[in-house]
């Protein structure tokens, strides 16, 4: 189960950090099929609870949920999360008896809080009265560490995130022309990862992006935690470029899963049917070096045990298309 998994990351983190040694992290049982859920509605608030709904998760109900949005620079949708795709998450967390709620980020391309600020995220929050935390400046106790194949110095995670009795994620759609190739919910850990940590001046981003393993990191750090429910807004995307600008195209619907694995398969597969190029764009779905390395670890199930499922009819004929993809691999 998701929380037992959880669980059994917060013990292993309270020992290591006992021992001042990192977690290491390792494979785990990859599940054996997954869903993704597709919501064609222009309404965001519509489309979001739609998309709670499909996933039928009661996880969060009375528990304190950790938030994790696309808030890498300041850049409007579908650079970064959409105000009403945000407030539309809040509220429906709300709806479903969240006993508190939690943005936390660190922008890669900007200073967080001015991102916030300048995205519209900080007025959301406020209104919907949640609590935001900018990772940057957390200190010390915030922050876990960890150890993988790839990473030459490990990394340290927000434990917000990595122990949270809940965790949400929500995330834009589009290509990643610094090294990711794209940029969906795997890539979107990368913002509860650390630049620098107090007391240590290395700089984990500097490993990230100077090694030719960048993708394969990416998919490392999706170990650190288990979000219970991943919500990704489509209606709009980058095909090229990325992540803060380059050439639109209007899918027009909203994904979601319990696994990220599947999710970041299905967007490939409607980033290719919108037009998408680069890397990515070519070869087996599965094969696409962030995914195939977090299909390697267990993260989730391959695209061709993947099950698309149109959540209103305007849905079919994407899910159709999508299906088709997915099940050639």
């Amino acid at each position: 189960m998701m929380y037992s998994r959880r669980a059994v990351l917060r013990a292993a983190v309270g020992a290591s950090m006992a021992a001042g040694l990192p977690v290491r992290l390792t494979a785990a049982a990859a599940p054996d099929r997954a869903r993704v859920s597709v919501v064609r509605d222009h309404r965001r608030a519509t489309a979001v609870r739609a998309c709670l709904e499909a996933l039928d998760s009661l996880a969060c109900q009375g528990r304190d949920v950790a938030v994790k949005a696309n808030y890498n620079g300041g850049d409007g949708f579908p650079a970064s999360t959409h105000p009403e795709t945000l407030a539309a998450l809040l509220e429906a967390l709300k709806e479903r008896r969240a006993a508190g709620l939690t943005l936390a980020e660190r922008s890669g391309m900007g200073d967080t809080r001015r991102v916030l600020e300048r995205t519209g995220a900080s007025d959301v929050l406020t209104r919907v009265g949640a609590r935001p935390i900018v990772l940057d400046d957390a200190g010390p106790a915030a922050w876990a560490p960890f150890s993988a194949a790839h990473w030459p110095s490990g990394f340290y995670a927000a434990r917000l995130f990595t122990e949270a009795p809940c965790a949400i994620q929500t995330m834009c759609c589009k290509t990643h022309r610094f090294g990711g190739h794209v940029t969906l919910s795997l890539k979107n850990t990368v913002g509860l990862v650390a630049k620098r940590v107090p007391s240590r001046t290395h700089n984990f981003m500097r490993d990230l992006h100077g090694s030719p393993h960048q993708r394969a990191m990416i998919a490392e750090a999706n170990l650190a935690w288990r979000p219970d429910a991943n919500v990704m807004d489509c209606l709009e995307a980058f095909v090229d470029g990325g992540p803060e600008q380059g050439q639109r195209a209007a899918p027009g619907v909203f994904l979601a899963s319990a696994d990220r694995c599947a999710l970041d398969a299905a967007a490939i597969a409607l980033l290719r049917l919108s037009g998408m190029r680069g890397p990515a764009a070519m070869g087996p779905i599965g094969g696409t070096e962030q995914l195939a390395r977090a299909l390697e670890l267990g993260i989730g199930a391959p695209p061709a045990r993947v099950e698309v499922v149109a959540i209103n009819p305007g849905a079919r004929d994407v899910v159709r298309r999508l299906a088709d993809q997915l099940a050639a691999g």
